[in-house]
């Protein structure tokens, strides 16, 4: 596997990637963020393996996990405040979808009332990032209110998400399988995560 992404792995330009990738796909869910931080973090994990530290050509754990919990917070804040000053259009579109306008309320409810585990919880969810945040947007909900909860969610995300490929990279080496492995688990995550949204409160 090291040879098919050492090229990126290898490269200070990884940590722009992963925060480019991760920045964005709160308006693109498609974007693989997820993959490439595990994917970086396997890397480095078995290129240290049996050697006591991880060579200057890999990724650095804590910095990576650190850039991608920070794109993380950036890309929900730069969505929230689109959807801030979205207007009447947006207002529309939201109202259109069931989806949204349910998470906008489920969401405003658990930030009234000081919770806004929702938010965590939806990061790891499949697009669920991008209703959250652009719900908060649109509901003019305060950012005092938004902003802890979306670091909360994007440090237990990165942390998650760094943590799977970095045991992967420990218990299996660097192998396709430490990162399918890994992957899965993000999946798994995932659904559990968008199950939760989902159901009924």
């Amino acid at each position: 596997m090291l040879e098919s992404v050492g090229a990126l792995t290898g490269s200070p330009w990884i940590y722009a990637v992963v925060a480019v990738s991760v920045l964005f796909d709160v308006f693109l869910p498609l974007l693989p963020s997820g993959v490439l931080v595990i994917t970086a973090a396997t890397a480095a994990a078995a290129a240290g393996s049996g050697t006591g530290r991880v060579p200057n050509d890999v990724p650095d754990i804590l910095l990576l996990m650190l850039c991608a919990a920070t794109a993380s917070v950036l890309g929900d804040l730069v969505a929230y405040r689109i959807a801030w000053r979205g207007g009447a259009r947006l207002d529309r579109a939201i109202a259109r979808s069931r989806r949204l306008t349910s998470a906008q309320e489920r969401l405003g409810t658990a930030l009234a009332r000081g919770g806004g585990v929702l938010v965590v919880i939806a990061r790891f969810a499949p697009a669920g990032r991008s209703i959250v945040s652009l719900g908060a947007g649109a509901a003019h909900r305060r950012v005092r209110e938004f902003l802890p909860w979306s670091a909360l969610a994007g440090v237990a995300w990165a942390g998650y998400s760094v943590g799977l490929g970095y045991f992967g990279g420990q218990w299996l080496g660097a192998t396709w399988l430490a990162t399918g492995v890994s992957v899965f688990a993000l999946f798994a995550a995932g659904a559990g995560a968008a199950f939760l949204v989902r159901r009924p409160s």
